[in-house]
């Protein structure tokens, strides 16, 4: 099993496990603690990030600022792939496409989902969905993943 997906599932079936994991994730990469994420789901294919409506994440207009609509989805993408990826792999994000649908308020999630076996050398694009609490799409983002061998040592 991925180092990362067996990391976080042996933390997160503690209280507060979830919280932990996504501490010690912004600790890793710090600009990610920027938009106060919390990891509450990930498996191989599969990874959610919610975000809550704060002043630090909003805009002038008093809505969530698409700069951290895209920190959200890179995180989400990225860890998805992380936890879903061969460990003879490596990923490195190329390009991010975004499409703002609706105004963003209150809490948001991040989605990822995808079949693990595309996760091939190559070029592999990953859709990632960030909704509202009311299951609203308030942006739909596409990660450009390059994925390559691990170098031998």
């Amino acid at each position: 099993m991925n180092k990362t997906l067996n990391l976080y599932k042996q933390i997160s079936k503690y209280p507060l496990g979830n919280y932990i994991f996504t501490k010690g994730l912004t600790f890793r990469a710090p600009y990610f603690s920027t938009i106060h994420p919390l990891v509450t789901v990930l498996s191989s294919g599969l990874c959610k990030v919610e975000i809550k409506d704060r002043r630090s994440v909003r805009n002038h207009l008093g809505t969530i600022n698409a700069g951290a609509m895209c920190t959200l989805s890179e995180l989400t993408g990225g860890l998805a792939v992380e936890a879903s990826i061969p460990s003879n792999l490596r990923w490195l994000p190329k390009e991010m496409t975004v499409n703002y649908t609706k105004k963003a308020r209150g809490k948001l999630i991040g989605l990822c989902s995808f079949d693990p076996n595309t996760l091939v050398p190559g070029d592999i694009k990953m859709p990632i969905d960030i909704k509202d609490e009311s299951g609203d799409t308030v942006l739909k983002a596409t990660i450009l993943f390059y994925i390559s061998e691990r170098p031998n040592k």
